[in-house]
């Protein structure tokens, strides 16, 4: 007895497709008729077929893509099925905390952009020992994540203290993939950090740090490498918050950059000096923004001991002398916002890989 075929109407009926996406689904190969007419090219299906096509109904519901759900179908483990939905639901989940990051962040734009004070400091020069990672732009937070658990875990293997905060270098400009590296100011043997006076023969590279110089025998790990940050002048603004808003604090410090007709060079800096391993809530995470400008381009300390900032030429060709947006208050001599809150623990962002908060 022959099983009754059903035409594509009546089946998009049954299994509530249309009859668009049913030709659409036989094209990519993912639900295809069992006959089509020859000389009409009519498509007919079984009444077997009604799971499958309800079961891609209900996916699409769920904004899973047709690949996935391809992939989906086409195994018949039940393991193998909910570790592909299991992925496709983590994926959701964190696309979900990232438009929620949105909304708050646009909600707090809607009342008028948070006010930032953006201050011109003299930066010392670091020397972090730092892990790298290149990845898809929506996926920084858990590069991050993964690189301070990388880097944390290096530096504990062999014994090498490091001092607080972590450090963030992120590309000036950022393409679809993103370049990043996450460090750390290493302390060494009398308390000698990685920019100390041993610097040439006994840290870096060398013998030094008590025997553990970076690069040296005492201090190697896959994917340890060196950062050698040069010092000099560099704006710096201070976000208080989520993660997820550290964007509101980058639109200041860049416009600060171009109103005053500075140059910015890269990398940009984040140093996180309050975050997760302090056990506060979001709203109390500290992280503070830097990104370096050509010193030429800024004014020299005054009488006060005091730094200005430039800005593009008036009318008379001659540059102002403007100041960044805010009280104007320029960062201590440190590079460190003003009697600021002290650093955390140094831990990084993000519980759990995420920089999501």
């Amino acid at each position: 007895m022959h099983e009754e075929l059903l035409t594509i109407g009546r089946f998009a009926r049954l299994c509530r497709l249309s009859v668009k996406q049913l030709r659409h689904y036989d094209e990519i190969g993912l639900l295809a008729p069992v006959r089509v007419d020859p000389a009409t090219g009519y498509r007919y299906y079984t009444a077997d077929q009604a799971r499958d096509a309800l079961t891609i109904a209900l996916l699409r519901e769920l904004d899973l893509p047709l690949a996935v759900i391809g992939e989906t179908l086409a195994t018949a483990e039940p393991d193998v099925r909910a570790k592909i939905l299991r992925s496709e639901r983590d994926r959701l989940a964190a696309r979900i905390r990232r438009d929620q990051g949105r909304l708050r962040m646009l909600t707090r734009v809607a009342d008028g952009l948070p006010s930032y004070e953006v201050t011109l400091a003299r930066e010392p020069a670091r020397h972090l020992a730092v892990v790298r990672a290149t990845c898809a732009a929506a996926d920084v937070g858990k590069a991050v994540g993964e690189c301070v658990g990388r880097l944390v875990g290096v530096l504990g293997a062999v014994g090498v203290g490091w001092t607080p905060p972590l450090w963030g270098l992120y590309p000036l400009d950022l393409e679809e993939r993103v370049a990043l590296a996450v460090g750390a100011e290493v302390v060494g043997a009398g308390g000698a950090g990685l920019g100390g006076v041993g610097l040439d023969g006994a840290g870096l590279g060398g013998a030094g740090l008590g025997g553990a110089g970076l690069g040296g025998a005492g201090l190697r790990g896959p994917g340890l490498d060196v950062e050698v940050l040069a010092g000099g002048v560099v704006l710096s603004v201070l976000h208080t918050g989520a993660y997820a808003e550290l964007p509101l604090a980058y639109h200041a410090l860049f416009a600060a950059v171009q109103e005053r007709g500075l140059t910015a060079r890269g990398p940009v800096r984040e140093a996180y000096l309050v975050g997760p391993g302090d056990e506060v809530a979001v709203e109390e995470y500290r992280t503070r923004l830097v990104v370096a400008v050509e010193s030429g381009e800024a004014v020299e300390p005054g009488g006060d001991g005091k730094w200005g900032l430039g800005r593009a030429p008036g009318r008379d060709g001659e540059r102002g002398e403007g100041r960044a947006p805010g009280k104007g208050r320029v960062s201590d001599e440190d590079g460190e916002p003003g009697r600021g809150k002290a650093p955390g623990t140094g831990r990084a962002p993000g519980e759990g890989g995420e920089r999501t908060a």
